[in-house]
């Protein structure tokens, strides 16, 4: 494909994850006003969140096998004719009730968005500027979920809640048609699809994340989170038993047969827990205790968001010339090193000025892993694999965000009594901070354990896609 056609395939991709990604908590800071409008309760305004992220990562594997089936352009904009669809159904809502299946609706075409628009741009890129393009739709997914407070502020505060939906429509409806146009059609190796361990996968993946999701609300010991978790590890061991024996399996075994790509996969979920469980509360503690507005606590945390806009495309450069791993274990290292200094900074009444070193560090730390993780996780894996390599970095990615938010959440309600005034806020928080670098820390060492995957692809180098240790390519071949 030439370079004017890889960029359009890269600005039709982009687009589409960008505004899946934005939805993840662009609603957070519209809260109020949506409470004030339907009469919503407080249950019913956490599962504005709540149904968004629950489906968005439960059917990521499914999305990813269908597409690999029926086609990942066909399945890709269907996907964003749906989440349009359910955007333009949010926007329009008069009741808590509408607005909720809406939300549903938008992650489940969120969950064909993420992991398809990254397979079709693979396909559609030549080799050596693959790691270029994966790092530029990596830092669109991350800065639009880091960016959502901040544009949802914006949207409020000048046009009322209705537009933080309103806004995908433009985009959903531009996509489609130059989509049909411009996209090409792929499909992966699968001859038929593997219905049983389809629905056994999306069952393991609802278990523990519905549990995750009540955990915040209910605690752990409720019988509306234990019962979930523990039907997940039943529904995650008929999956694996299923896979073992099934022809054409949803998702092949041997690629966890890769220490690389099973490594990888913990460092996704890992990072995505600390990172924005942590983050979670700092824009929290930001209104709550510092007393900033929605739309100055977005401000304030730009310098944050804003890197890795611009370190994810310089971090494709540095991978080519000092590989993946050594810049991924820096990616993690610095982010523990954030929440560990926050931890100890933050304290009613504080200045901003204090934090906004942590902020930009953490900021290059997160450009680091959206650039890299998802290539990562690719060069572990043959061609026909990526898709559900793909759908499987997702997945892990997304959980982690649903996992991060529980626990810490948890931490910071049991040392801050539950209470929101400034002091008991702090005590809260630094604590949760704490258990979020430990969690980094834990993604350094994982990190640190990944084997080192080739560093730039030559003109005469087979596909970068295929690289990573020998070991590992044995086994994927084996496999």
């Amino acid at each position: 494909m030439s370079r004017r056609g890889g960029l359009a395939v890269f600005v039709l991709t982009g687009a589409a994850s960008f505004m899946a990604a934005l939805d993840n908590l662009v609603v957070t800071t519209a809260l109020p006003q949506i409470r004030q409008d339907l009469g919503a309760d407080l249950e019913s305004l956490e599962w504005t969140v709540h149904s968004y992220t629950m489906t968005f990562a439960v059917f990521m594997l499914a999305a990813a096998v269908l597409g690999d089936r029926y086609g990942r352009r066909t399945v890709l904009l269907a996907g964003v004719s749906v989440f349009t669809a359910a955007s333009a159904l949010a926007a329009m809502s008069t009741s808590t009730g509408v607005l909720l299946a809406a939300r549903a609706l938008q992650g489940l075409g969120g969950s064909v968005i993420f992991p398809l628009s990254l397979t079709v741009l693979v396909h559609a890129v030549p080799p050596a500027r693959r790691g270029l393009a994966i790092a530029g739709l990596s830092v669109a997914n991350g800065l639009a979920i880091a960016l959502g407070p901040f544009v949802g502020g914006v949207a409020v505060q000048l046009a009322g809640w209705h537009w933080i939906f309103w806004i995908n429509v433009p985009i959903g409806l531009l996509v489609v048609p130059f989509g049909a146009r411009l996209l090409a059609q792929s499909r992966g190796p699968q001859a038929r699809l593997d219905v049983t361990g389809t629905v056994l996968v999306t069952l393991a993946l609802l278990g523990p994340v519905y549990g995750l999701v009540r955990s915040v609300s209910r605690g752990w010991l409720d019988p509306q989170v234990l019962l979930p978790l523990l039907a997940g590890v039943v529904f995650l061991a008929a999956f694996v038993a299923w896979e073992r024996r099934a022809v054409e399996p949803v998702v092949p075994l041997r690629l966890f047969r890769s220490r690389g790509f099973r490594l990888t996969s913990v460092v996704a979920l890992l990072v995505q827990a600390g990172m924005f469980g942590s983050i979670f509360l700092i824009m929290q503690f930001f209104q709550d205790v510092l007393h900033y507005s929605p739309l100055g606590a977005g401000v304030r945390t730009l310098p944050w968001t804003v890197m890795p806009l611009l370190v994810a495309p310089l971090s494709a450069v540095l991978a080519d010339r000092w590989g993946v791993r050594p810049l991924m274990v820096l990616s993690c290292a610095m982010q523990a090193g954030v929440l560990a200094w926050l931890a100890l900074v933050v304290a009613v009444d504080m200045p901003y000025l204090p934090l906004l070193p942590a902020m930009v560090v953490g900021g290059v730390g997160m450009g680091l892993f959206f650039g890299l993780n998802a290539r990562q996780a690719l060069e572990f894996v043959s061609d026909d694999d990526r898709g559900v390599a793909s759908g499987v970095n997702h997945a892990m990615r997304q959980v982690g965000v649903v996992l991060g938010v529980a626990v810490l959440a948890t931490v910071f309600s049991a040392f801050s009594g539950g209470a929101r005034d400034g002091a008991h806020f702090v005590a809260g928080i630094s604590p949760a901070l704490l258990l979020g670098c430990g969690v980094l820390s834990l993604a350094t060492v994982a990190a640190i354990a990944t084997p080192a995957t080739r560093r730039a692809a030559g003109p005469g180098d087979p596909d970068p896609g295929r690289a990573g240790t020998s070991g590992d390519r044995i086994a994927a071949r084996r496999g």
